[in-house]
């Protein structure tokens, strides 16, 4: 996949520098299990939209959230701090905590035979078997957990994927740092300049029926904190689908 950085200065600051809304600092109660392998085979893709999360920043330090996480995918993107409690037995002593970001969904269950973990109103995360390991025995399969939203810290600048049809764009933002999850996003082309707003589609993936081909693109990036950047002409006139572009900033 082409990847390009855009060279023109991007960021009109549209917020206070103070962190707040989205990001809590205190610690609340959850479950937590693992699903894949050591590698994060099956940990990728998923329902936020991501593809490979490797190529993506992600890597194993991620994590798939309950239906009371998850929001209907708003949550994608969000990071927490989470650390293994109250299980002697199964928590790694002295492993400290770990740092994932939301990628995928823990769907709730009714089949007979399976745990409902995942069920509302239970707040749980379904690790990376990589992240897992690191504060509890795999042995344990389900360990009690506290966890708290914490900032993103990601490398780079917001990322933009261009998909669709010549009729039909679809664009997965991701490498969002700080808040970590998007809320809304407008889009504007060189020649139209007005900004469109674009509705969530599913995940991180945000679409718009506006033809705009031929055109730079802009965005307007919302997070759940509130603060908006303007990222301009991160891509190219020439830019086709299928492309990733990266804006010189980040939140």
């Amino acid at each position: 996949m082409a990847t390009s950085r855009c060279l023109v200065p991007l960021v009109i600051f549209m917020y206070s520098l103070a962190i707040s809304g989205a990001i809590d600092g205190n610690w609340y109660d959850a479950h937590a299990t693992f699903y894949g392998d050591m590698q994060g085979g099956e940990t990728m893709n998923g329902a936020c939209g991501y593809g490979n999360l490797f190529a993506q920043g992600y890597g194993l330090a991620n994590t798939a959230l309950s239906t009371a996480l998850f929001n209907r995918g708003l949550t994608c993107g969000a990071c927490f701090e989470i650390q293994c409690v109250n299980d002697p037995q199964w928590c790694i002593k002295g492993a400290g905590t770990i740092k994932v970001t939301a990628t995928n969904f823990c769907p709730p269950t009714n089949e007979k035979g399976r745990p409902p973990w995942c069920n509302p109103p239970q707040k749980h995360f379904d690790l990376s078997m990589k992240v897992f390991t690191t504060i509890a025995n795999y042995k344990a399969g389900i360990i009690p957990v506290r966890y708290r939203r914490t900032p993103c810290i990601k490398h780079g600048g917001v990322k933009f994927e261009l998909k669709g049809n010549p009729h039909w764009l679809l664009v997965l933002v991701f490498n969002v740092a700080n808040a970590g999850d998007v809320t809304n996003v407008k889009i504007a082309g060189s020649t139209t300049r007005a900004w469109i707003p674009m509705t969530r589609n599913w995940g991180q993936n945000w679409q718009t029926g506006t033809p705009l081909n031929g055109q730079a693109l802009s965005f307007m990036v919302t997070t759940s904190d509130g603060k908006t950047l303007t990222f301009s002409n991160v891509a190219p006139p020439s830019w086709r689908l299928g492309q990733t572009f990266e804006a010189a900033t980040n939140f």
